[in-house]
């Protein structure tokens, strides 16, 4: 299968999924007119704190979590795609194209004020920012691919055992929920068929009762 099949394969599936967690949340979410463009560069002002920009201190750039921050971005703007009207096939075919473009950026910095210029711009979800800002942090669309499963589950997972009604546990035997996917999305094959389904499973078995 060529890299391009792939991708679309991938992002395919990643908006199904979306619009699956999506309708969990709100089945009328298509109506409810939520800002998505907005927790996208609310997010990226988020990201830029764990990946440092202050002059006048030394600071580390924390890629585990700056890579996380992309994934959520990733989640809005599938859903602001989503939300144009566009077919799920139209929609896929745009975006391996421009996941797969590479521009000379070479700044992070400014990569991600171009995702989020466009977030408050133009209300709009800049894939070609993002591929630049998942380039600069060492991210191919394999890794988005695996991660975002992972999230998507953990938050289907976290629907299912009562995050809206405020009694879901997210601290698992001392550790964040979060910790928890992170190991979890590392000892299973992301290119099985039914990765969701058996990390889903192993939530489930990790989760405090």
């Amino acid at each position: 299968m060529s890299e391009m099949l792939i991708a679309q394969n991938q992002i395919s599936q990643m908006l199904t999924m979306q619009d699956a967690m999506n309708a969990r949340v709100s089945e009328t979410w298509r109506d409810n007119g939520y800002e998505w463009y907005r927790a996208i560069w609310v997010e990226c002002a988020e990201m830029l704190d764990h990946h440092g920009w202050k002059w006048w201190k030394h600071q580390e750039i924390d890629v585990a979590q700056v890579q996380l921050e992309l994934v959520d971005i990733f989640h809005f703007g599938l859903s602001l795609r989503l939300m144009t009207g566009a077919t799920v096939s139209d929609i896929t075919s745009q975006l391996a194209h421009e996941l797969t473009q590479q521009s000379d950026e070479t700044d992070f910095k400014i990569a991600l004020e171009n995702l989020a210029s466009a977030a408050v711009t133009n209300k709009a979800f800049d894939a070609i920012a993002l591929a630049d800002c998942m380039r600069l942090m060492n991210m191919d669309l394999d890794e988005l691919f695996r991660q975002y499963v992972g999230k998507n589950t953990l938050n289907f997972f976290r629907q299912d055992h009562g995050y809206k009604e405020g009694t879901y546990i997210k601290i698992w035997h001392g550790e964040e929920d979060n910790e928890v996917l992170a190991k979890l999305v590392n000892e299973l094959d992301a290119s099985a068929t039914d990765f969701q389904q058996q990390l889903y499973s192993a939530l489930e078995a990790k989760y405090p009762s």
